[in-house]
């Protein structure tokens, strides 16, 4: 988390200095409505186009995301953090270019008198002045689009299916502004820094969206392959799906997820891998019943049916320097813990772990084969039912555990378990840096 906000606060301290230093508006002795007005509109619209721009780009899983961030995991987090900040200044934005308007009509203001527009000696720009009402108009209408589309993407009871193709039309609107940007802009900003660092912005993001649209996101690392096996746990509402690859995959470590295509007019969903990587072009994935798409997979999906896997992506990787590991997991977020223990059965002097598993669907054989795969890899398991043993909380991990302060701690599993336990733990002494957390969330 402390990656992506000083990512997300250096974005915007960084577009506001550039900005100060480009415009003079603010340092002068009297500022007048109309020229803070104008300043207004280029400050809030190069905060809105520049933290567009970077959205879009982390929209196309660059492979820079994973490293930069601490996993694509945390890059959705910002790309969600920066598509809400790009709505509210947007609106912003437009409440200063609308607002005025609306007040010189109700005669509240007065606008001063505007004398010839000086003649543009850079043909670009004259061209660009031709063009403002034309810039405007769809401005407009892409912000209008725009919001309409992230408030959708926002929220979650917006089918998946739905929000998958809503949600590359935002690309469409992403370069109509970019347009609107372009031609609006002041013209003295692009022989400034801010200028510089807007056109790079708006190119990468511009990029982005034609990779969006023509729908290569993520091409270099998808592999085709088929269905091999699949296994239901009805109890706790789990789908065991084995895929056989037939393209080429790089490989993945436990704790890595991949975007799984099932069906191509539903689109990809996110699933931890949770077998550990032989070579062999096997890889598993335990699925949950959490949403009606997934809650229709064990009716739907047969042996032999096509799948096309995109990944590895994440850097939920067990690599903590401490010289012991709780692995945590609740619901469904034991899989990336399942693919761990397959990676280290049988092998010996690693380090001493505990993993806490807490359900509140057990089934029976599904815990058997958790607890031969922990046997194997030397793991201390221990399974809590909640209707049973009540809530796992850090005291109690405390407690199992006492020599919990030389251990870093790994959780998945729901966000508001893992935030509880985050609080707790550090109210306790351990540091955040040593709680590692999959933000588990796409949307």
């Amino acid at each position: 988390m402390k990656n992506i906000k000083l990512t997300y606060l250096a974005l915007l301290a960084g577009l506001s200095l550039l900005w100060l230093a480009a415009d003079s508006v603010l340092w002068s002795e009297t500022i007048k409505f109309f020229p803070l007005r104008t300043a207004m509109m280029n400050y809030t619209g190069i905060l809105a186009i520049g933290v567009m721009s970077v959205a879009v780009m982390l929209a196309a899983r660059p492979a820079w995301v994973d490293a930069r961030l601490g996993g694509l995991d945390k890059g959705y987090r910002l790309h969600k953090w920066l598509g809400i900040t790009g709505l509210v200044i947007a609106v912003i934005h437009w409440a200063w270019a609308t607002v005025p308007k609306w007040m010189v009509g109700w005669g509240w203001l007065e606008r001063p008198m505007r004398g010839p527009r000086p003649e543009q000696p850079v043909e670009i720009f004259r061209f660009f002045q031709e063009q403002r009402g034309l810039a405007e108009s769809i401005g407009e209408w892409a912000f209008y689009a725009a919001v309409v589309l992230i408030v959708l993407a926002l929220v979650k009871r917006f089918p998946y299916r739905h929000f998958f193709k809503t949600h590359r039309v935002l690309a469409v609107a992403y370069l109509v502004l970019v347009v609107h940007a372009t031609v609006l802009v002041d013209f003295g900003y692009w022989s400034q820094p801010v200028g510089v660092v807007m056109a790079l912005l708006m190119a990468g993001g511009t990029v982005a969206a034609c990779v969006s649209l023509f729908r290569r996101v993520g091409h270099s690392r998808k592999a085709a392959g088929e269905i091999e096996a699949l296994v239901h746990h009805a109890d706790n509402r789990v789908l065991q799906v084995a895929v056989r690859l037939r393209g080429r995959w790089a490989g993945h470590e436990a704790g890595q997820f991949a975007f799984v295509t099932f069906d191509p007019a539903e689109g990809p969903h996110p699933f931890t891998i949770s077998s550990a990587w032989t070579g062999d072009g096997r890889l598993v994935f335990l699925i949950k019943a959490l949403g009606d798409y997934t809650a229709t997979l064990p009716s739907t999906l047969k042996v032999g049916d096509p799948v096309t896997v995109e990944g590895p992506y994440g850097r939920f990787d067990f690599a903590g320097d401490r010289p012991r590991q709780v692995w945590v997991a609740g619901g469904i977020g034991i899989t990336p813990f399942i693919a761990r223990l397959q990676a280290l059965a049988g092998k010996a002097g690693g380090k001493p772990v505990d993993l806490f598993y807490s359900t509140a669907m057990p089934d029976t054989g599904f815990i058997d084969r958790l607890r031969q795969y922990a046997e194997r890899a030397g793991v201390a398991l221990h399974v809590l039912v909640s209707s049973r043993d009540g809530l796992l909380d850090a005291e109690r991990i405390r407690r199992t555990v006492p020599d919990w302060r030389s251990a870093d701690v790994w959780f998945c599993g729901p966000a508001t378990f893992g935030d509880a336990l985050r609080h707790q733990f550090a109210g306790t002494g351990l540091p955040r840096a040593d709680f590692h957390q999959e933000l588990f969330e796409m949307r």
